[in-house]
């Protein structure tokens, strides 16, 4: 039953046009082709990836924001209550108003300081500036070196130039060392990202992400074993292109530049726009999708990958929206841009606010649970 399964699932067939299979990947007269058994160096690669970030962000990073001027605000410590502990952990960090009264009367403490006392507790779980800036730093690193690495490895390659060729002599194309290199990292990269999510700062496209890397790995490990190497580099480079833009643009954003932070963020934007949503779609995803089907029928392993870039395209869009709506924010305004993935610190000023949000509600009769509007106009002391 295994045996058949595994005959199924490499049958030259799934992932090769008609006439071609994995014979043609056998190394001979000196010609190297990509191996499944190449992708375990990635593991090792991920893990000195992790090693290199943490030595980077303590002898690196971590006097770069002194330099620029990066600080941490004192954060205002919720007092110890164990009631109200228990519920933040386990029921909900943004207690609706009922629980707020509830939780006021279980305490003895007011509406008011419940409240204030959910404000700062969500503020502690935060990240810190500093912790932003220093994973900021790393990625934009990465980011850069690999973006001119890649640039590095095609420049001088023909299907740089004319996308066509990367199908020419398919799927007989020698591997260079420089490709090797180049996946490797790339993929050990994204390796670590994964390893390292626990610990990473988590933003609100969080799931979005995760998605991302899934499909880019699935994509890089798919075109690796059926050597679509070409195609895998030129999506690699289209990608690192924009990254190292934003991460740079975060880094003076903590560091309170604003004008260079918004020019940079600009170009970001700009070239964001034209990788991934012009040239990924209308010459990569052209040549990937369309143009094969001029040489060979259609087969799973095409729609397999192509899938994969849609997948991706996707995500493109939606970050795209996100980015749009940051430059409308920022431009009139002449403000400092602000990732609207991040959580900012709560202040006085909003839970005020939202305050005067409730009551307005209550007006309108929008009364929760059936509890009487509260009368939150209490002294500013309690």
């Amino acid at each position: 039953m295994l045996s058949r399964l595994s005959e199924l699932l490499w049958a030259d067939w799934l992932w090769f046009p008609e006439g071609h299979g994995w014979n043609d990947l056998k190394d001979h007269d000196g010609i190297v082709f990509p191996k499944p058994q190449d992708l375990w160096a990635t593991f090792p690669i991920a893990i000195c990836f992790l090693v290199i970030r943490q030595i980077f962000e303590r002898t690196v990073a971590k006097p770069l924001a002194s330099l620029l001027g990066v600080s941490d605000k004192q954060r205002v410590q919720a007092p110890p209550n164990p009631i109200l502990e228990s519920h933040f952990s386990s029921t909900s960090k943004h207690p609706s108003q009922s629980s707020i009264e509830r939780l006021s009367k279980q305490t003895g403490c007011s509406v008011r300081q419940v409240q204030r006392w959910f404000r700062r507790r969500r503020n502690q779980e935060r990240p810190s500036k500093l912790k932003k800036f220093r994973e900021a730093s790393w990625r934009f690193t990465f980011y850069l070196l690999a973006f001119f690495a890649g640039l590095a490895t095609l420049i001088d390659k023909p299907w740089f130039y004319d996308m066509k060729l990367m199908w020419e002599n398919f799927p007989k194309m020698p591997l260079l060392p420089c490709q090797y290199w180049y996946y490797m990292i790339e993929l050990g990269f994204y390796l670590s990202l994964v390893f390292s999510v626990a610990s990473d700062i988590k933003r609100k496209d969080f799931k979005e992400q995760i998605i991302h890397h899934a499909a880019t790995i699935f994509l890089l490990c798919f075109s690796w074993l059926v050597n679509y190497i070409r195609g895998g580099t030129l999506i690699m480079l289209v990608h690192d292109a924009s990254d190292y833009l934003m991460e740079s643009a975060k880094m003076f954003n903590y560091a309170g530049w604003r004008k260079t932070c918004n020019f940079i963020f600009v170009l970001f934007a700009a070239v964001f726009i034209v990788t991934r949503l012009i040239i990924l779609p209308f010459w990569i995803m052209h040549t990937t999708w369309v143009y094969p089907l001029t040489l060979y029928p259609p087969f799973f392993g095409f729609y397999f990958f192509n899938g994969l870039m849609i997948v991706l395209l996707c995500l493109h869009i939606f970050w795209a929206g996100l980015i749009l709506r940051m430059v409308i924010k920022f431009l009139p305004g002449n403000g400092i841009v602000e990732d609207e993935r991040s959580d900012k610190d709560e202040t006085e000023s909003e839970d005020e606010d939202n305050d005067r949000e409730r009551r307005e509600r209550s007006k309108n009769g929008h009364v929760q649970n059936g509890h009487t509007p509260l009368n939150n106009n209490r002294s500013k002391t309690d």
